[in-house]
Formats: C-alpha cells, sequence, structure tokens
C-alpha cells in the first residue's frame, strides 16, 4: 500500500497540475481571484483521483512483482510449492480495498464534488462582469449573440462595443458604440447603456440595411446569457442512491434516457473493478515469464498492452451500452474480459515448464 500511495500520489499530482494550469488560465483571465481557483481546483480533486486509482494500482501490482522476480524472492516461494493462484491471493486483496476506496469516491465523493461545482460554476455564471466583461475577446453567449469590448477602464467603463444580435429571424441588428457602462448587480437586473452608437438592421430577405443613430441605447443584460440548462440536474453530479431511490425524479430532472442513468451507476461500479482488474493483470502476466538474465521487461510490455486493451474495450462499448435498458449490462464487459484473462494467465503460469533441450554436442567436438 505504500507502493500504492505514492504512485497515486506521482499521478494525481501530474494530471492535478495540468488541470489547474487550464482552470488558471480560465478564471483568473475571466477576472476571478485565487480563491476561486483554489474552490475549483479542490472539488474537481475527487473526480482526479478516481481517474488515476486504477492505473496506480496497475503500476504498483507491477513494481512490486518485478522486485520480487529480480530478487528471486517470488521464485524461493514458488519453489516451497505455491501455486500462481495462492501467490495472486495478495493482489486481488489489493485490487479489492483499491476498488472499495473507489467505490466510495464513485457513489457518493465524486458526485457530490461536481454537485458543488455545478452550483458554483451557476454563481459565476451570474456575474455579468465574469460572464461578459472580458476585453480583447469576441464572446458568444449563445450560437446567435456575438458580443465584443476593446478596453475595459479602471473606473468600468467599456470602451468600443460591438454587439450582432442574430435572435430574430429574418433580421440580423449590429449594434456598435464607444462607450458603455453596465448598471445592475444581477443578470436579471443588469443592463448596458450604450453611448454614441450606432445600430444597423439587416433585413435577411430584402438585403435591405437600415441605420439608426443614438445618443444612448439600453440593452438587458439577461438577454445576453443563456441559463437554459443553468438550473438543470446533471447526471453526473447525482449521487447513485439518489438514482436508484428515485429514478423517475431524477429522469425527469436531468432529462435522460432510463438506459442512460443505469448506465451511470453501472459505469461507478465498473471503474472500481478496474482497479483489481489492473492489479490482477499486471501481476499474472509477470508471473507467467520464464526466467532471463534480462528480467521480465518483454512481460512487463505486455501487461501494458493488456490494460490498454482492457481500456480500449471500455471506450467501444460506452455508446452501445446506452442504446436500450438491455445492452447497459455491455459496460461490465471489459471488467469480465480483463478478469477472464488474467485467469487464463494464472492457469499458464500454473502449469509445469519443460526445460528446454540443449543442441546435441557433434561427437568428435571433444576429441
Amino acid at each position: 500500500m505504500v507502493l500504492f500511495g505514492f504512485f497515486a500520489l506521482v499521478l494525481v499530482s501530474v494530471y492535478w497540475v495540468n488541470q489547474a494550469v487550464i482552470l488558471f488560465e480560465q478564471l483568473i483571465s475571466d477576472g476571478h481571484s485565487a480563491r476561486v481557483f483554489l474552490e475549483f481546483t479542490a472539488l474537481s480533486l475527487p473526480g482526479t483521483i478516481a481517474r488515476v486509482l486504477p492505473l496506480s494500482a496497475f503500476v504498483a501490482a507491477l513494481y512490486l512483482t518485478q522486485r520480487l522476480i529480480g530478487d528471486s524472492e517470488l521464485t524461493v516461494v514458488q519453489a516451497t510449492g505455491y501455486s500462481p493462484w495462492r501467490l495472486a491471493r495478495p493482489v486481488i486483496l489489493f485490487g479489492a480495498v483499491v476498488a472499495t476506496m473507489m467505490m466510495i469516491l464513485t457513489h457518493l465523493l465524486v458526485p457530490q464534488s461536481l454537485e458543488q461545482l455545478r452550483l458554483r460554476e451557476a454563481e459565476i455564471s451570474n456575474a455579468a462582469s465574469a460572464r461578459l466583461l472580458r476585453e480583447g475577446v469576441f464572446l458568444s453567449p449563445s450560437s446567435d449573440l456575438t458580443f465584443y469590448i476593446r478596453e475595459i477602464t479602471e473606473t468600468g467603463e467599456l470602451r468600443d462595443i460591438f454587439l450582432s444580435d442574430r435572435r430574430q429571424e429574418g433580421r440580423e441588428v449590429t449594434y456598435t458604440a464607444e462607450r458603455a457602462f453596465v448598471v445592475g448587480d444581477t443578470p436579471e437586473e443588469a443592463n448596458i447603456v450604450m453611448m454614441s452608437g450606432l445600430a444597423q438592421t439587416l433585413d435577411l430577405e430584402s438585403g435591405r440595411l437600415s441605420t439608426t443613430t443614438f445618443a444612448d441605447l439600453t440593452y438587458s443584460v439577461a438577454s445576453l446569457i443563456d441559463r437554459s440548462t443553468a438550473d438543470r440536474q446533471r447526471l453526473e453530479s447525482t449521487t447513485s442512491w439518489e438514482i436508484v431511490s428515485d429514478f423517475s425524479g431524477v429522469m425527469a430532472r436531468t432529462g435522460e434516457r432510463p438506459a442512460e442513468l443505469l448506465v451511470a451507476v453501472f459505469s461507478r461500479i465498473q471503474q472500481p473493478l478496474l482497479a483489481l482488474v489492473a492489479a490482477s493483470l499486471g501481476f499474472a502476466t509477470l508471473l507467467t515469464g520464464e526466467f532471463s538474465r534480462f528480467g521480465v521487461t518483454r512481460q512487463m510490455f505486455v501487461a501494458v498492452a493488456l490494460v490498454v486493451l482492457v481500456y480500449v474495450f471500455e471506450s467501444a462499448v460506452q455508446g452501445p451500452s446506452e442504446n436500450s435498458v438491455a445492452s447497459a449490462f455491455l459496460i461490465f464487459l471489459p471488467s469480465v474480459i480483463g478478469l477472464t484473462m488474467t485467469a487464463l494467465l494464472l492457469r499458464s503460469a500454473a502449469r509445469p515448464r519443460k526445460p528446454k533441450r540443449r543442441a546435441a554436442t557433434p561427437s568428435g567436438a571433444a576429441a
């Protein structure tokens, strides 16, 4: 478990830092404080841990088995009569412990952290300054709206505004203004007051363009923010117990199909099983190798290839498993394949190996 903790810490750190860099650039550029950045990175940590724990279990099992083989400790134990099945018991127990920890993560901690993350994202999206006030960037809150600010002064004045509104069918309105101010605290109350500007209205059917100059014009910020899905519950942020106990209610709140709800619950069982599969598969693969002064390098590459194959199967069955309720059980196919390969490898390792015959010495060689 010490090796597992070390490899888990290393992999989580690498993955987490990679995510944190992207998140830092996005949040800080939006004008948020370092406190918000730390809060978001902390809420993303349970999901990061759940992703890397199976790989950590695999690397730990592979490293420890390689050390035991290199120091001939495993060879001595096998010489006392221990079968590969008995030798695999500690590894299977180790994988089961990691899988249990992952069960707590996938069924409880990860959904709760994602729910808190969703609520914080909703709060941030309610801030007009964070959502819209970004200078030098063309923003598209929706597919038919484009907003641009060239500069934002220290006093909060917006300079050189561009706003393209294509929501009304058959008509496109473009607003440009030299200056603008945002008044109001919430998106429901906030308005953009544009000054010294021009409104150009294009009739797409006739191709006629009409222009109107204005000294000041008020535009509602609420119309710029698409909140159609802001309050919708997300399936990934719903705990498994909530899905099972209120299946129809969760289906109504998330808008997902029954098969997708089942796949969500089954995936939270399948992911912990991958930790058991990865650890046992790595151990069983190294156990099949014959003694070599070059070590078990070839078997290590084979073990990595087999684990990659299991993950390929996992990606392949994700789509078909959501087609119907009956096909939802396909989500467990990667674990079944991985455990089957482990059993076959242990069976192969249990077979007695025949010593290789050396080439016959020519009769006249001794003379």
